[in-house]
């Protein structure tokens, strides 16, 4: 099935934050800071007032929690204030021409700095089981590796942008979010006003992996600032406040030792891992998970810092933690069968673990061991030469790789409305969001089965606080959670309407058992007795009303006591490396995954190769580069940082196993936006040790590491 608001999209009908028509509306630019650390002594505003068309310059910014201290300095580029023009180009102006004396301080940016001091994570305490160091000592095969990864930055098609409106004591924000009711909460308590008095409306965002699921500073100006106007007020950050204006994916470093037995056991895994972080608050972007349960091993260390700096705070980024983990491991991985003389494969088939050793749960389901057969087999992975350098093509050195992806299937409460009209359509409604991959198709979908309707007649609202509540759409959770929700809400309805039928002496199914009954194309029919029908119209009628809803909510329960739930892949990669001049390049991508039941072939394919091309761009392309001087992005623009483009993606391919999640959730699936992006970059690394003979542990993979 088609995406049901593709339409929408490709004929520019689809409403984005910045796009909605508000009357009376005027524009705001953030003023920004051009120093790392220290204390603002003084911002003049005359210049900017004197301009044509600057109405305000709204500096004063005490009583308004921003997340940071507002009286200094506290990472280059942090909002100071908001000029309010006529029009976005007056506002523009006048932001350039707003005074701001510092007194500066020496700001710390760079994670490699030796006087800083890491600290602990509140969300990932040390972990041990066994004696790993002594079993490193007794291993038969020790290696140890450490691991660079570049910042890394959302660059989703559509920008930062918020609309805010006040009616008396209420506000309207039209807003890119992730989480339009937990932006209503965050903004509420920013500006001290009651929650309910704030509505929050994203029915469509233009890309957004991570970087809109926080409350940013600008959503919280642009409603303080609509206040102080007394009118409503836009503000859309530029390309380059992107890169201070939201997070990143952060630095890292991580030490990796493993030991193993001759054999290809695995009997030692320590697992170490720095991350930068803001000094005003805690970004967790740990990683260790996958080292803690996906192979068989007795003993195991992991441990995870964050290194403060004077940077801004870090966000959620695709597959967050998990992918910057997975790098560091696979890589070991690969890098010992290499040294054993195993298969790759072969060396994970062999530490398959019976269960998860880090909370002694039993899996659900776990199907890699498939995964890595199928995807082989499609991939052509006896095609490979276990000798680096042994595949060219003229003066091009050919290489495969793998790598094992694997995220936790994650699954929260979660709350949906359906409602079946007299003219036989539906409206089911959660308050969700669609970053894109594809939730107004797939609730539909969920929906329309659910309720026996085709599902043409079926429409899908989200993006609206005001709906009934939905988690944060992230972190794979969003088809599991509110899925599960509209399943239960259009099965209870539909119950609700045989039960209304069965019992109705003017029905032609009165006295039929509830149980018999089926529902298509909104009819009613009796198993055993195809003539006996009633439909949803003429129930409705009958009962001289216009719909019959119901609202109801679905939540995991105490499932993850008592099992572990995670979806898999076995990623497959193959690169050219040109000797003369040093380039990598991606000729193919295969993945396999066990993601439990597909709702939609279609739109999890797109997810897919989606998920490939972030993984090649943080494989060979983007890295975020500051000066350490001032803590500035030099290359905070589409020129300077580099992206995949067509050229860079060409074969790229898919394929699911046909299986299902049958304990997690109600609709046996498995989430799958974060687990596409795990094991790419490790992947196509390791083609390039098969293809060149270099191990590379730093990412992006830059012509030096092949020179």
């Amino acid at each position: 099935m088609s995406r049901v608001d593709g339409p929408l999209k490709v004929t520019g009908r689809a409403t984005y934050a910045a796009e909605h028509p508000v009357p009376d509306i005027v524009h705001g630019v953030i003023v920004s800071s051009t120093v790392s650390r220290g204390r603002v002594i003084s911002i003049n505003p005359d210049r900017a007032l004197a301009a044509p068309g600057v109405l305000r310059v709204l500096t004063d910014l005490r009583g308004v929690n921003l997340g940071y201290p507002v009286d200094q300095v506290n990472f280059f580029g942090q909002s100071l204030g908001v000029v309010v023009a006529a029009t976005l180009e007056q506002a523009e102006h006048g932001a350039t021409l707003v005074d701001v004396r510092y007194a500066d301080q020496p700001g710390r940016s760079d994670i490699d700095t030796p006087d800083t001091t890491p600290h602990l994570s509140s969300e990932t305490p040390d972990y041990r089981r066994g004696d790993p160091d002594g079993a490193l000592r007794g291993a038969s095969t020790v290696l140890d590796h450490t691991f660079s990864i570049a910042r890394n930055y959302h660059n989703p098609m559509e920008l930062p942008s918020t609309i805010a409106a006040w009616k008396g004591d209420r506000l309207t924000l039209w807003d890119k979010t992730q989480w339009v009711q937990g932006n209503a909460q965050n903004v509420a308590t920013a500006l001290g006003v009651p929650p309910g008095n704030i509505r929050v409306i994203c029915p469509f965002i233009g890309g957004a992996f991570g970087s809109s699921g926080r409350t940013w500073p600008h959503v919280i100006l642009t409603a303080f600032a609509a206040r102080e106007m007394r009118r409503p007020v836009k503000v859309v950050l530029t390309r380059k406040q992107m890169y201070s204006g939201v997070g990143y994916r952060p630095t890292s470093r991580q030490r990796f030792r493993i030991g193993a037995s001759a054999n290809g056991q695995l009997t030692a895994v320590v697992h170490e891992g720095i991350s930068e972080t803001a000094r005003y608050t805690d970004y967790d972007d740990s990683g260790m998970e996958l080292s803690q349960f996906l192979y068989r091993c007795p003993h195991v260390r992991s441990s995870y810092r964050l290194v403060p700096l004077d940077v801004h705070a870090p966000t959620f980024m695709r597959g967050p933690g998990t992918v910057t983990g997975a790098f560091a491991l696979e890589s070991s991985m690969d890098a010992l069968a290499h040294e054993l003389g195993i298969d790759p494969i072969e060396l994970r088939l062999r530490n398959e673990p019976a269960d998860n050793a880090f909370n002694n749960l039993p899996f659900t389901t776990r199907r890699l061991a498939d995964c890595y057969r199928l995807g082989a087999e499609r991939f052509g992975w006896s095609r490979r030469s276990p000798t680096p350098r042994a595949l060219r093509e003229d003066n091009l050195l050919i290489g495969l790789g793998m790598a094992t992806a694997a995220h936790s299937n994650n699954r929260t409460s979660a709350t949906a409305m359906a409602r079946v009209h007299d003219d036989g359509t539906a409206v089911v409604a959660s308050a969700t969001a669609d970053m894109g991959p594809g939730t107004y198709t797939s609730m539909v979908q969920i929906a329309a089965d659910a309720l026996g309707l085709p599902a043409s007649r079926v429409t899908f609202q989200l993006g609206d606080s005001t709906l009934p509540t939905a988690p944060m759409h992230s972190g794979s959770k969003t088809l599991a959670s509110v899925g599960s929700a509209v399943f239960t809400a259009c099965n209870a309805l539909r119950d609700s309407f045989i039960r209304t039928a069965v019992v109705d002496p003017a029905s032609p199914l009165h006295g039929a058992s509830p149980d018999s009954i089926t529902v298509r194309d909104g009819l009613l029919s009796a198993r055993n007795a195809p003539g006996r029908s009633d439909s949803y119209r003429q129930i409705l009628q009958r009962h001289n009303q216009t719909h019959m809803d119901t609202q109801q909510s679905w939540g995991p329960g105490d499932f993850n006591q008592h099992f572990s739930s995670y979806a898999y892949g076995a990623i497959f990669a193959e690169v050219s490396v040109d000797e003369m001049l040093a380039t990598a390049r991606i000729r193919r991508i295969f993945t396999a995954y066990d993601i439990g039941r597909v709702i939609n072939p279609k739109l999890a394919h797109s997810q897919a190769l989606s998920g490939m091309i972030a993984g090649i761009g943080m494989a060979l392309l983007e890295n975020g580069i500051t000066d350490h001087r001032d803590g500035r992005i030099v290359n905070a623009n589409m020129a300077d940082y580099l992206v995949p483009v067509n050229a860079d993606v060409p074969e790229l391919d898919a394929v699911f196993l046909d299986t299902e999640e049958p304990t997690a959730d109600p609709i046996g699936i498995k989430g799958l936006g974060e687990l596409v992006m795990v094991g790419i970059p490790a992947a196509i690394a390791n083609a390039v040790f098969n293809a060149t003979g270099r191990r590379i542990t730093e990412l992006p993979i830059t012509l030096d590491a092949l020179l």
